[in-house]
């Protein structure tokens, strides 16, 4: 009755706080296999006997990336481990999710705008539509977000997954994805406010194409390190600049955005 009367019903739809657990543990679970790695070669992950095995496609300097099989599917789930020590955690956080400002440094963002707010938890509905390489149409996402700062255990938490909602409708000018779920977990090496950190991106989608397997996996492996990459740099562009970028980590942050530099370390 909801759906018919175009009211977005939060219950079952809102990113819950096992989901942002389940996110930590994977963090603390891939910092116990990159410290028992050090100088003995590359991570192995020990699978559940239900869980496809991960496979390592990509090893640099600053990130490794795997990917492993969905069941059921044709498609991969990925995960990529990094770090970063030139910026600060609180920046590449606030630049993530600051709608406004990505639409100033993601030359394929078409449209991202939130939707509507979960008073209850903080979650989000957000549109978002983006250029996809040509030949292929412009894709559009709907999907749910929450974010969590656990200041005791020194963490970021960004969960997201693909959701209805009655005000956005399939618009027959691009392609929606039904399928789509992300994981982004930051790890300060010392504080929110000091340079350096890990972290750990776990994403899957279905973009609806008609490519081969072999295809849309090398277009993801290939897009998400560059889109990490143009994050990073909007995020010391921002610092460098001083450009307004809102504060997610303080209390009232629907307020106006502030300018960032050295000497606001609140400020991303």
């Amino acid at each position: 009755m909801a759906a018919l009367a175009g009211v977005f019903v939060w219950d079952g739809r809102r990113i819950e706080e096992e989901e942002l657990r389940r996110s930590a543990q994977e963090m603390k679970h891939m910092e116990n296999l990159s410290s028992l790695a050090q100088g003995s070669g590359p991570m192995e992950f020990q699978p559940s006997e239900r869980e496809q095995p991960w496979e390592l496609i990509m090893d640099k300097k600053h990130f490794r990336l795997w990917r492993r099989p969905i069941q059921g599917s044709h498609l991969y789930q990925y995960r990529v481990f990094g770090s970063y020590t030139d910026v600060t955690p609180r920046q590449f956080f606030n630049v993530q999710l600051d709608t406004e400002y990505r639409k100033k440094w993601d030359s394929l963002v078409i449209k991202l705008d939130v939707i509507e707010r979960d008073v209850a938890t903080g979650s989000e509905v957000i549109h978002w539509v983006t250029h996809f390489p040509y030949p292929m149409y412009s894709r559009d996402y709907v999907y749910v977000r929450r974010y969590n700062v656990d200041k005791e255990n020194n963490l970021m938490v960004l969960v997201s997954r693909a959701v209805e909602h009655p005000s956005v409708p399939e618009d027959p000018e691009y392609v929606r994805v039904r399928t789509y779920e992300s994981q982004m977990v930051i790890r300060p090496h010392k504080t929110f406010d000091e340079n350096g950190f890990d972290y750990l991106l776990t994403y899957s989608d279905n973009p609806q194409t008609v490519f081969p397997r072999y295809c849309v996996s090398w277009m993801v492996s290939s897009g998400m390190p560059d889109f990490l990459e143009k994050l990073h740099s909007a995020a010391l562009k921002a610092k460098k600049m001083e450009l307004e970028v809102r504060d997610y980590l303080s209390k009232g942050s629907d307020t106006a955005p502030e300018p960032c530099g050295p000497a606001q370390l609140e400020y991303a």
